[in-house]
């Protein structure tokens, strides 16, 4: 009876630390980031299109913008795995109705995401190698 209520303790921690963790990443996310770099499939995006880009997170959705064009979804973190994974889901422009698993890590000021664009798997690492559909993003917030 004590292990069995031992191991509750433990899973209730363990939960409320992950949501906690949770809880603490999407508010270091929150707010809007323009984007330092961008590689798909191993090759870099063209710097004036990078310079279009921006990411705006709160309350676990997000909005991208390019250029005039939007697209907008939520992100449903997960900080208990490593790396911590990210899963989007678009609910209005180009990518509604699609779910992409990505990577992610903050760092201060500096965010970078991995995404799987085929929605396959989770990326295993903070490349974007040719012959895949891995978007390798770097982010830095932008100034309010």
């Amino acid at each position: 009876m004590k292990l069995f209520c031992l191991g509750v303790i433990t899973l209730m921690l363990t939960t409320t630390t992950q949501a906690g963790d949770d809880k603490a990443d999407s508010k270091a996310l929150e707010g809007t980031w323009s984007l330092s770099s961008a590689v798909m499939a191993g090759k870099p995006f063209p710097e004036q299109l990078v310079k279009t880009m921006s990411l705006h997170m709160k309350d676990g959705r997000y909005t991208v913008m390019v250029g005039q064009a939007k697209d907008e979804g939520t992100a449903k973190l997960d900080s208990s795995k490593t790396p911590k994974t990210m899963e989007i889901t678009g609910t209005d422009g180009p990518n509604k109705g699609k779910t992409f698993l990505a990577i992610y890590k903050i760092d201060g000021d500096s965010l970078t995401i991995c995404y799987d664009l085929s929605g396959k798997a989770y990326p295993t690492e903070f490349k974007s190698k040719p012959d895949t559909k891995l978007f390798l993003v770097e982010y830095k917030r932008a100034k309010e």
